[in-house]
């Protein structure tokens, strides 16, 4: 199992297959592991891209389940996965990238676009996080009741202090939209981007569509496209079919 290691960071990655390289975020919010995708996912991504792209998926940095470990950036939280994703593609070599991503997925492929615009290639959000005026302190209350105190009991170093300061400025500081980039940032991307929107309190569809529209290249695919599940083979047909006009050996 390959690491890649940076100072105190330790990521936990695999590669699979063969290909323009393709980012690969898994969901499941702090929680975020490779795992994600032979058992929650609506579909297995890595299965169904490795023919044709050189996938790359990690575990996110201190997620319960998963071997990737670093500090508790308490000041730049979004910044510090960010770090952590654009490092592993420096690793190994990757000067530009696809890159798709489910549930918290979304919030991190805006911060990567907003970091690295001319190295990501395109982008595929699907069931994408967002802030839900209907449920507006739902990621910070989920994690501090469940991430937080799991983290605490793995790593004596951390306190449920540094917790609440963590989620705090991860998700109070800016509590509108999409956390990571402004409705200024979203109408002036020029990135391709494909939505797959849900509609759940973690995934409000009115913050994936809102975003859809303010992008000027963006699309969105049909919905619901997980229910019932003979539709998600529609989904990742258009999946596919965006990646492919979009990647620079098409």
């Amino acid at each position: 199992m390959p690491f890649y290691e940076r100072g105190d960071i330790r990521i936990h990655y695999e590669v699979t297959g063969s290909g323009f390289p393709l980012l690969l975020i898994p969901g499941g919010g702090l929680n975020s592991t490779i795992s994600f995708f032979s058992g929650n996912a609506p579909f297995n991504a890595v299965d169904e891209f490795k023919g044709e792209y050189r996938c790359v998926a990690m575990d996110l940095r201190n997620a319960d389940g998963g071997q990737s470990t670093g500090p508790l950036d308490v000041e730049r939280p979004w910044d510090a996965f960010t770090d952590d994703q654009l490092g592993l593609m420096d690793h190994l070599g990757f000067s530009e990238f696809l890159v798709m991503g489910f549930c918290i997925g979304g919030p991190f492929i805006w911060n990567l676009i907003k970091r690295a615009p001319d190295r990501v290639v395109a982008a595929v959000l699907a069931q994408p996080s967002g802030f839900n005026p209907d449920a507006p302190d739902l990621f910070y209350q989920n994690n501090i009741k469940d991430w937080g105190p799991s983290l605490c009991a793995r790593r004596p170093d951390v306190t449920m202090a540094a917790i609440d300061t963590f989620l705090s400025k991860m998700y109070r500081s800016n509590p509108d939209f999409v956390f990571t980039v402004s409705r200024t940032f979203a109408r002036s991307c020029q990135t391709p981007i494909l939505i797959l929107p849900d509609d759940i309190p973690a995934h409000p569809f009115a913050t994936a569509m809102e975003s859809a529209l303010l992008a000027p290249n963006s699309e969105v695919s049909l919905y619901p496209w997980k229910r019932p599940p003979d539709r998600i083979p529609l989904a990742v047909r258009h999946v596919r079919t965006f990646l492919r006009a979009h990647r620079p050996n098409a």
